[in-house]
């Protein structure tokens, strides 16, 4: 197998994985859209308690630790400018 066809079974690997991740998000979608907060909200806390158990028991650097941090205030400041923007068209 040469470079240019390991690359492409990488690629099309890739593309493979980010299609099941857009479907899987797409499900979860549907339920939280067809089911009450009390049904999903525990199961969603779950997940992220145990997203945030497995990174914590993973020995990380201080670095990546710090990016970790900077792209989650990033998310929490464009949540935060999503909210003030949705605020402000109710307002109109």
């Amino acid at each position: 197998m040469s470079d240019s066809n390991a690359r492409e079974h990488l690629d099309a690997k890739h593309e493979q994985n980010r299609e099941q991740r857009i479907e899987a998000i797409k499900c979860w979608v549907e339920y939280i859209e067809s089911e009450p907060p009390e049904m999903w909200g525990p199961q969603q806390n779950a997940v992220v308690n145990d997203q945030l158990d497995a990174a914590q028991s993973v020995q990380t650097s201080a670095s990546h630790q710090q990016h970790v941090t900077a792209v989650a205030a990033e998310i929490l400041d464009v949540s935060d400018e999503s909210d003030d923007d949705s605020e402000s068209v109710t307002r109109d």
